[in-house]
């Protein structure tokens, strides 16, 4: 259990510092974003597709 602690501690400081490097998380093409008036909606599609993959491959990792 501290093992997989410290990693998701980690994988969220790196995430941290790529987003304070300025890579656009959450604004990537493909995102739907729909602005009329005072109405705004906005659904992370392909962050969301990309983030799945990412999880999955290291999830398949760590259960090796």
């Amino acid at each position: 259990m501290g093992k997989t602690l410290v990693i998701v501690g980690l994988v969220i400081a790196a995430l941290g510092v790529v987003v304070m490097l300025g890579v656009p998380l959450g604004r990537l093409p493909g995102d739907i974003a729909i602005r009329r008036g005072s109405f705004s909606f906005y659904f992370p599609l392909t962050t969301s597709i990309v983030l799945s993959i990412v999880l999955t491959l290291l999830l398949a990792w760590f259960r090796r």
